[in-house]
């Protein structure tokens, strides 16, 4: 397979799984006296024409006349409108729930159950590299994810893996290729696999180069690919500026979701850039009792406003042209409070007031 320049890599170990199907060798099976780990490189095994070969390179190189001529299948979704084919970079700060939500989603892909709690999805095979975490640990919070319901056998949990430069480029790109109906591919957490720069590279050069390889295999596969890193500890009005090195990281990935804390009924917002998903915000509830991520319905400006401007946006928005009076005598709200709000809300941008003193709700762009 052809990858980013980087040094060359040396043969990967074996991916040692954490599993119930222990009659399923992936993707070789060692003697029960062999290390999987050992740096001592086995022989290259001999081409087998029986053997998966995996999908084809794409064609790089086009004429326009045979392009436009050409029907492209529409992207693949592990998780429509959120997580499509190439690389996804999910990044938060530290314990705000990146696991728990990408966990959640590698267990409802395998089961085809939706995510979210609400978001339909297609069932297939799912790797997930749990690479800060023990098989206790993990066995834990799979138990409580799954409240009960059975493990699906279609996911595939690794605890060590390779640095991608080093090998774990091909072993992800073997794993694929053993199953080519893999709907997701989650690496937690990307720092773990990214490999040692190059002496002498650019910092944004080696951030892009990072994510080349994972976007090459997950390009040539045609499989969503989620990289959980971190955010700076300094905040900023732009989420992409958050996200922890250079722009190189969000400049290679297809896709770039920030999940941050709220204020309000909901516990997190998951703030979203990509090629092919729209940008977008969405507001999340976490349910301790069972770990999960609850997508919550409506624009996520209205779960992260206190209850009185809550109160007074859901008016206005069923009910255009809205003066304080009406508000208050339909909310139940006390009239100077009810001013008060409105009158701040304009100010903040979150309703829009007209030279007669009416509230409508601002006109929110185009994604």
């Amino acid at each position: 397979m052809t990858r980013p320049a980087d040094p060359t890599p040396t043969p990967g170990p074996h991916l040692r799984v954490v599993g119930a199907d222990d009659d399923a060798p992936w993707p070789d099976d060692p003697g029960p006296d062999t290390d999987p780990w050992s740096t001592a490189a086995p022989a290259p095994p001999k081409a087998s024409l029986a053997a998966p070969q995996g999908p084809a390179r794409p064609r790089a190189v086009w004429n326009a006349a045979d392009l436009m001529a050409t029907d492209f299948p529409e992207p693949r979704w592990a998780v429509p409108g959120f997580f499509a084919e190439g690389v996804s970079l999910l990044a938060g700060p530290p314990k705000v729930g990146k696991s728990w939500l990408s966990l959640g989603l590698g267990l409802d892909v395998a089961a085809g159950r939706p995510a979210f709690g609400s978001v339909p999805v297609e069932a297939g095979p799912v790797l997930y590299l749990a690479l800060e975490d023990t098989p206790r640990r993990l066995k834990t919070r799979m138990g409580k994810l799954l409240n009960g319901r059975p493990a699906p056998r279609d996911l595939t949990i690794a605890t060590e893996f390779p640095a991608l430069p080093q090998g774990g480029a091909d072993a992800l790109d073997n794993w694929l290729t053993r199953n080519p109906d893999a709907r997701l591919v989650v690496i937690d957490v990307f720092a773990k696999v990214r490999g040692t720069s190059p002496p002498g590279v650019a910092a944004y050069d080696a951030d892009y180069a990072a994510i080349g390889y994972a976007k090459q295999v997950a390009d040539r596969h045609s499989v969503a690919t989620i990289l959980v890193h971190h955010v700076r500890k300094m905040g900023s009005d732009d989420f992409l500026a958050e996200v922890s090195g250079t722009n190189g990281l969000a400049g290679a990935a297809d896709a770039t979701l920030v999940l941050k804390r709220s204020r309000g009924k909901a516990d997190g917002v998951l703030h979203i850039t990509g090629r092919d998903v729209d940008e977008a915000e969405h507001a999340l509830d976490f349910q301790p009792e069972t770990g999960h991520w609850i997508l919550l319905e409506g624009p996520a400006g209205d779960h992260t406003i206190g209850d009185t401007r809550s109160a007074v946006l859901s008016h206005v928005r069923h009910h255009p042209g809205a003066r304080p009076k009406d508000i208050a005598d339909a909310t139940g709200l006390d009239l100077d409070l009810t001013r008060r709000t409105c009158s701040r809300m304009a100010k903040d941008g979150q309703l829009h007031r007209d030279a007669t003193g009416a509230y409508t709700e601002p006109d929110r762009p185009d994604s």
